[in-house]
């Protein structure tokens, strides 16, 4: 996908690469790309890159977009590898990790291109590869969040360090493993909780997926598609925020070892700190989430997944079972329609209301969404304890405890950061940001 140039990348609309039309229904495409993944290689026979550019005389910003198909070689008449087409490597971006990926600049020099899709309606033609792309890259987080996970835990059952404050834990060994400090546990547990609760939150919208693919039309359909398009900027910016922090969490956890390239923990962080970036950024994300899928559809795309959370709620009301998790998770449930409400009133009377509030509205939502999916599972896991796999289940319920009592908490602090509003943030103008900095 050849989408940014080194003068635009979330703006499309500033595109300069053109299409000019050539021979038969061939495009002449010039202009300069970057940040281009595996733009250049030699792991294949053919490279086909699929190219934004501007027709002439197209409408400005983003609606002047077409898309077209730009092979490295062009295919000769029986569709083999021809002569080399008018693209070019033109250099390797020098990255902070993602170091077995190279990105790359590319130069189209007149090359042979072919359009795709209707003329300027290119940007639609390329988000139904970006959706899938935005799947993947909080899947990416979340492969991260396992790796560092399994690592840290593996490395926090053999490190010696100390005893535990409650007296010897291993009194066999010279010291303890660091597995029995609490701080290590809490940073051990946080990435273990969005580690399956990642996990959940993946298959759960993977659901979603199968049925809007394979499904047949009508209202499941139809439901299956709200919730997929309303779950797609959760996946991939709360599971690449909350990645990141479990890859941080995992260096912490070696100490000054994590610092170390031979132990590998390092690296997650770099792999992990660009899936923030990729497909959009946090912001990006979090503005498709709370202005394009809940405010433009009056928060009609919410109620589809509120009503749902709203239903296992009232169902399990009087479970003694799990009335821990179901209780927080239907005020939260209520509270979140409520601050809903409150960013669109505030928005009606100034649109900087919604970028102000996006992002901690982005989490706030990613954080009730697992409360939901661990309290389903703390209801499969309370029935099965006294089956062959209790262990398995018993570590289940601890680790939903655990989500509940110190990670779901931090629903308040973005709560109250959606409710302050843009005033502050867009108080000071931008010649004066750096007034009472200066020494």
């Amino acid at each position: 996908m050849c989408l940014t140039e080194p003068h635009c990348g979330t703006d499309l609309g500033l595109i300069k690469t053109r299409a000019v039309p050539a021979e038969g229904d061939a495009y002449a495409i010039t202009g300069t790309k970057i940040f281009i993944s595996a733009g250049e290689h030699n792991l294949a026979e053919n490279i086909v890159h699929l190219v934004l550019a501007k027709l002439p005389g197209a409408p400005e910003g983003s609606k002047g977009i077409s898309l077209f198909v730009v092979p490295k070689f062009l295919p000769d008449a029986q569709g083999n590898v021809g002569e080399r087409n008018g693209v070019t490597c033109g250099s390797l971006e020098h990255k902070m990790g993602i170091h077995g990926n190279a990105t790359c600049v590319m130069n189209f020099d007149g090359a042979t291109g072919y359009l795709v899709g209707p003329p300027n309606k290119g940007l639609a033609c390329m988000f139904t590869m970006m959706n899938a792309a935005r799947l993947g890259v909080g899947i990416q987080g979340l492969g991260l969040i396992e790796a560092s996970f399994q690592n840290s835990l593996s490395y926090a059952r053999d490190r010696l360090q100390m005893r535990g404050l409650s007296g010897k834990q291993a009194p066999e060994k010279p010291a303890d493993p660091i597995i029995v400090h609490p701080d290590v546990r809490r940073m051990l547990l946080t990435q273990k909780a969005f580690a399956e609760g990642g996990r959940m939150l993946v298959l759960y919208t993977a659901q979603m997926l199968d049925v809007v693919e394979h499904g047949e039309p009508g209202e499941e359909r139809d439901h299956a598609e709200t919730l997929l398009g309303l779950l797609t900027p959760i996946v991939k910016a709360f599971l690449t925020e909350v990645g990141f922090e479990s890859t941080n969490e995992g260096v912490q956890i070696y100490g000054g070892h994590g610092f170390i390239k031979e132990w590998g923990m390092e690296q997650l962080v770099r792999d992990a700190r660009i899936t923030r970036l990729y497909e959009g950024t946090t912001g990006i994300q979090a503005l498709d989430l709370l202005g394009r899928k809940v405010l433009m559809s009056q928060g009609e795309s919410l109620k589809v997944f509120t009503k749902e959370i709203h239903k296992f709620c009232k169902t399990e009301a009087d479970n003694p079972a799990l009335k821990e998790f179901v209780e927080p998770l239907a005020k939260l449930n209520a509270e979140w329609g409520e601050l809903t409400m409150g960013v669109g009133m505030k928005a009606m009377q100034d649109r900087e209301e919604v970028g102000a509030a996006s992002v901690d509205y982005l989490m706030y939502s990613g954080y009730v969404t697992l409360a939901y999916l661990f309290a389903r599972a703390a209801k499969q896991a309370s029935v099965s304890l006294e089956g062959d796999d209790k262990a398995f289940y018993a570590a289940k319920l601890n680790t939903a405890r655990f989500y509940y009592q110190r990670l779901l908490p931090r629903t308040k602090a973005h709560a109250q950061m959606i409710q302050a509003g843009a005033s502050s943030l867009m108080a000071i103008s931008s010649e004066d940001f750096g007034l009472g900095f200066e020494i």
